[in-house]
């Protein structure tokens, strides 16, 4: 007997017949004479239109009250299934993310996972149930409710799996895998057999949207392996596991995007120590997430800082910098841009492989695609793009590294 975890996302219990084939894809597994728990997030839609109704009626919500809202479409979504498999004679239990014994730190509507206390999950195992957990969600020590952000019931799931020490996790959704690039960009992407963990944190922090980044870590932190699949066939997905040596002969994995960037860039600073350490901690106190960061000396020896940011985040950022600006130099200047995009390629074979960035800056431009920010990692090399030609990009990339044929054993 095996116990098995499995993940349904909104698309997946987006209709009444969606959540009926979850509970008929759940009654063939538990018919196997597997143990199942299956984490559920909110039927599709059901999250934006209650952050719509929330935004109509007050347009700076309460966090606190968001995450008490937000909360409900998960609760709907896991009755809904239990039911639909109760209709079909299985015995089937919901629970909450707090009941599930899913406690959370951090603050209200980006909660943090500290830990789980499973023992109603293996109680009701024990008595032959299938439970239903709602995932995107857990309790603070104090009894608050916490959702996790978005894409947080992957993350759900992957900690579930890790508490009970599941046999697999399965992350069920509308696509079959992870593919080398989007499919609806690249028509000629192809699916991933298997990938490593690190090379799929790089693509989900570079723009997959197949999963959260923040579980890709869990999952490799406590080493448990997962499948990406579909919950609309039963074709073969995507294994996602410890790298091992013949990973490397593959010198590119796939190629991500992640749209509506925006830069940053702080001129004239003193080239002194600490100055880095001002920007962005002020950045981190207004919790803003920074990804690509670039510095630069120039000739007369004053210093430039350049980071990334998602569009949504760059208001604030901007007005959280103002009263830093005086600390740093009575010149320094702030300068942005919005409209960009950032495409990533990513593959652990980049260690043992010289040549790759030549390859794919060379490949940019040859199609006149500019490059703005450059970063790169062990395993990625990451430009940024104007973002109205962040799809071509993507394809001549793709094209380049010759991402559609099966690479050769």
């Amino acid at each position: 007997m095996a116990l098995i975890v499995q993940k349904y996302g909104g698309s997946s219990v987006g209709t009444l017949d969606r959540i009926r084939n979850v509970a008929a894809r759940i009654k063939r597994v538990l018919d196997e004479g597997n143990q199942v728990v299956a984490v559920v997030s909110a039927m599709g839609g059901v999250t934006d239109r209650l952050l719509s109704m929330a935004n109509e009626l007050n347009a700076n919500a309460p966090e606190r009250e968001l995450d008490v809202l937000l909360s409900s479409g998960e609760q709907q979504s896991i009755a809904l299934v239990a039911m639909a498999l109760q209709s079909l004679g299985v015995d089937a239990v919901s629970a909450t993310g707090g009941q599930a014994g899913i406690q959370t730190v951090g603050s209200h509507t980006r909660g943090r996972i500290d830990e789980i206390e499973p023992s109603l999950i293996k109680g009701y195992l024990t008595e032959g149930k299938v439970v239903i957990v709602a995932g995107f969600q857990g309790v603070t020590k104090e009894g608050l409710i916490h959702t996790l952000g978005r894409g947080g019931s992957d993350l759900s799931a992957i900690a579930v799996a890790a508490s009970l020490d599941a046999d697999v996790c399965q992350i069920l959704t509308d696509v079959d895998g992870v593919y080398t690039c989007d499919p609806r960009i690249v028509l000629n992407a192809r699916k991933l057999p298997e990938i490593s963990y690190d090379e799929m944190l790089e693509m989900a922090s570079s723009g997959t949207k197949v999963m959260q980044s923040r579980s890709v870590e869990f999952a490799k932190k406590y080493g448990v392996v997962f499948e990406v699949c579909s919950s609309l066939n039963d074709n073969p997905g995507t294994l996602v596991t410890e790298e091992h040596p013949a990973m490397e002969a593959v010198v590119i994995r796939g190629v991500s995007i992640e749209r509506s960037q925006a830069r940053v860039t702080i001129t004239d600073i003193p080239d002194t120590p600490g100055q880095s350490g001002k920007i962005l901690g002020c950045l981190a106190d207004a919790e803003i997430n920074v990804d690509m960061i670039v510095s630069n000396i120039s000739s007369d020896g004053m210093a430039r800082h350049s980071f990334t940011m998602h569009t949504n985040d760059l208001g604030r950022a901007q007005a959280a910098l103002k009263p830093v600006l005086s600390e740093l130099s009575s010149d320094a200047k702030i300068e942005s841009e919005a409209a960009l995009a950032k495409l990533s390629t990513v593959g652990i074979g980049m260690r043992s492989h010289a040549g790759v960035a030549a390859k794919m800056f060379q490949a940019l431009g040859k199609a006149g695609i500019n490059i703005g920010m450059i970063t790169t990692s062990e395993i990625k090399i990451s430009v940024t793009v104007s973002e109205s030609q962040i799809e071509d990009a993507a394809r001549v990339v793709h094209e380049a590294f010759e991402l559609d044929k099966k690479p050769l054993a």
